[in-house]
């Protein structure tokens, strides 16, 4: 686990708790975060050298290795962090996962998806604002690990010790990095994050309830 303590993202996320911040500002702010955030995540991503020719010689460089790494949004939230992680790795394949909850058994399950059936030898970015109870994000590690991932880095904005016991106690041998914004407080009984942001989803969206 890696919480990026750094100011500029504290600041925005200060204004991202804010229960005044509009939804453009607060989608404007969860892309500036993600690409700061994607930042630390691609720290590990792998390389492959590359010979190019500058104005003045010819030198050795790298690139993004084969194959290329798959950023994978948990929908609907994780879409509000998608531009901001491609804008960092423009190379990379997108594929997407619809997780949610049964609400007899509790237990999170896949409604939709869009990747390759194979990902072999792929490095994985999963994008999910928020790693509360720490199910969906867990499920859906586990579904990109069954497809042959060889590890899987998921990045969020906000995680609680809930959650990543729960990833913890889930994942047991899988390569796996949870890149967090801040680690928050707890849960509470209703399974929102305290101190928290609010529903991710709907303050990107402006689709926030009575």
């Amino acid at each position: 686990m890696h919480v990026a303590d750094h100011p500029l993202i504290t600041h925005k996320l200060t204004v991202l708790r804010d229960e005044r911040t509009p939804s453009p500002t607060f989608r404007s702010l969860v892309g500036e975060l993600m690409t700061l955030l994607a930042y630390e995540a691609t720290r590990n991503v792998r390389v492959a050298p590359k010979e190019i020719r500058t104005p003045v010689t010819t030198t050795v460089g790298v690139a993004i290795a084969e194959p290329r790494p798959i950023v994978v949004p948990i929908l609907r939230a994780g879409l509000g962090m998608l531009e901001g992680m491609t804008t960092m790795v423009p190379t990379a394949e997108v594929g997407f996962l619809g997780m949610a909850r049964n609400e007899e058994t509790l237990e999170p399950y896949t409604y939709a998806e869009r990747l390759p059936d194979d990902l072999s030898d792929r490095q994985c970015f999963v994008l999910d604002p928020m790693l509360a109870t720490g199910g969906s994000l867990s499920a859906a590690m586990q579904y990109l690990f069954d497809r042959g991932a060889v590890d899987v880095t998921a990045i969020c904005l906000l995680g609680t010790p809930e959650g990543i016991e729960r990833i913890e106690r889930d994942m047991g041998d899988h390569d796996v990095t949870i890149v967090l914004g801040a680690l928050d407080e707890r849960l509470n009984e209703q399974g929102f994050i305290v101190p928290g942001l609010g529903d991710a989803g709907d303050r990107l969206y402006g689709t926030v309830g009575d």
